[in-house]
């Protein structure tokens, strides 16, 4: 399978620089994949499991938000958060899980405090079904 340039970026750095065959991941309008030859493009990134796939192999990560853009056969991902699947501390996720839930069982959450925990839901349960599905 024919492969393609893929730099991906968090605000903690590089996380990978280099070939690949395929890449999936959920965007703000749904799941999207790229191969090899994609039209130009830019879309943000939402909140999913995101898979890089090199030489037959995929691995998976939890990726949340950022921007994904295509040009000229160059891939490039500036994700707000990006981590393999094995990198995912699984207990650590189901507790952010539940004290999410737990805040968000509240009835005196303004509108924005419900907006934020429900976002650290969402991020925390992405975590831990990556994590949980891919090991």
């Amino acid at each position: 399978m024919a492969s393609f340039h893929l730099k991906i970026v968090t605000p903690d750095g590089s996380f990978y620089d280099g070939d690949c065959e395929k890449l999936s991941l959920r965007t703000a309008e749904g799941d999207l994949g790229i191969l090899a030859g994609h039209i130009d493009l830019v879309t943000p990134i939402g909140v999913g499991e995101a898979r890089v796939t090199k030489d037959g192999v995929t691995r998976h990560a939890a990726c949340i938000g950022g921007l994904l853009s295509v040009a000229g056969g160059d891939v490039n991902v500036v994700a707000t958060t990006f981590e393999w699947a094995e990198d995912i501390d699984i207990e650590r996720a189901a507790l952010a899980e539940e004290k999410a839930l737990a805040k968000l069982a509240s009835n005196s959450l303004s509108e924005t405090d419900r907006k934020i925990w429900e976002a650290k839901y969402r991020r925390a349960v992405v975590r831990k079904n990556t994590a949980k599905n891919n090991r």
